[in-house]
């Protein structure tokens, strides 16, 4: 029978059989109960949790407070957000008495995106400087990394499971098979504050560069095929 302890032990090299194993451990779940079972499995000091303070991170970061009030949530200062996206951030880890870190890129390299304009060159480069970068620095002292995509965002998103190996760390959705209706109704039911941007017609929010009014994700680097920033692929 599998055991998740194992996992601890052979990570980054969890075999298909483990990650099903999990899958199907965790598929009947709810979302809290996904996330009180992750600190059954793994140690706290195991886990990295990001949060883009976008949109409707008050869900995702809700439910975590509600478990365990001690996890770190890193939140990557890309130097370009809104500043509505700022004080959103202010305000949930105020509500919600989050243990929020900032990471951001190296000021050089970043400095050359702005002068540069990358974002509107390359923008899956000034991506991999202000965001993929900057997590990559802290990636690999952590086993588990949790985000709150679900898998009705994109096309992308709907081809991942709860659990899956990306590198060398372990990628777990806790909230990828939850409906937009169902996040909708919970964020109704509990009075969840949305990102400001909101109401002005942003449903997906990064960088103020790249983001414009638009439909799930459809606002985020207008005019161009781009869908992920690349953190999550």
């Amino acid at each position: 029978m599998f055991e998740i302890s194992s996992v601890k032990k052979v990570l980054p090299n969890i075999s298909e059989a483990e990650i099903k194993a999990l899958n199907t451990k965790y598929k009947p779940l709810s979302a809290t109960e996904r996330i009180q079972q992750l600190y059954k499995d793994f140690d706290i000091s195991e886990v990295m949790l990001t949060s883009s303070f976008a949109a409707t991170s008050a869900f995702l970061l809700k439910l975590f407070s509600e478990v365990n009030k001690k996890q770190e949530v890193f939140f990557i200062d890309t130097g370009y957000h809104f500043e509505d996206t700022l004080r959103y951030k202010e305000e949930l880890t105020k509500r919600y008495g989050l243990n929020v870190s900032s990471i951001s890129a190296l000021k050089e390299e970043h400095e050359f995106t702005s002068k540069d304009k990358t974002w509107t060159k390359n923008p899956d480069f000034c991506c991999s400087i202000n965001k993929v970068k900057p997590l990559d620095v802290i990636k690999n002292k952590y086993k588990v990394w949790v985000s709150g995509l679900m898998e009705w965002q994109s096309d992308h998103r709907a081809t991942l499971d709860i659990f899956e190996l990306r590198g060398e760390i372990l990628k777990f959705y806790p909230l990828l098979d939850i409906s937009k209706d169902k996040r909708d109704a919970y964020i109704k039911e509990h009075d969840l504050p949305f990102h400001p941007l909101v109401a002005k017609g942003y449903h997906s929010i990064g960088c103020k560069h790249c983001t414009v009014p638009g439909e799930d994700r459809n606002g985020r680097w207008n005019n161009n095929p781009k869908t992920e920033c690349g953190l999550h692929l």
